[in-house]
């Protein structure tokens, strides 16, 4: 991108204030999550960039990230459902749900022993 490919940081920084461009290094960034309707991304001990240009900021995040899954949510309807289905208690109609996320035959056949 630049020739010779070595840039000296201070000419470099020159440059960067005569387009209007700022680049800041966030302190002290303990965690960084993004949320999504499937989950969430989280960051622990992120190195976070924001660089403003022109009057728009934008953020760059540095570092792993891990996945984490958004809990299934479960109707009360469905729980009822499969206690009556199978003679379980609310708990345990609810567990299984969870743990085939949200699918009520598949709940039903767990907790029948099918």
């Amino acid at each position: 991108m630049f020739p010779g490919g070595k840039i000296n940081p201070k000419k470099m920084k020159q440059m960067m204030k005569q387009l209007g461009m700022q680049m800041e290094t966030l302190e002290d960034v303990q965690r960084v999550v993004i949320e999504t309707g499937k989950g969430n991304y989280v960051f622990d001990e992120a190195e976070v960039v924001a660089t403003i240009m022109q009057g728009t900021t934008t953020y760059q995040i540095n570092g792993e990230a891990r996945f984490e899954p958004a809990a299934v949510e479960i109707p009360e309807e469905d729980v009822k459902l499969v206690m009556v289905q199978t003679n379980a208690s609310a708990e345990a109609a609810k567990e299984a749900l969870i743990a085939t996320n949200g699918d009520i035959a598949e709940a039903i056949l767990r907790l029948s022993g099918a």
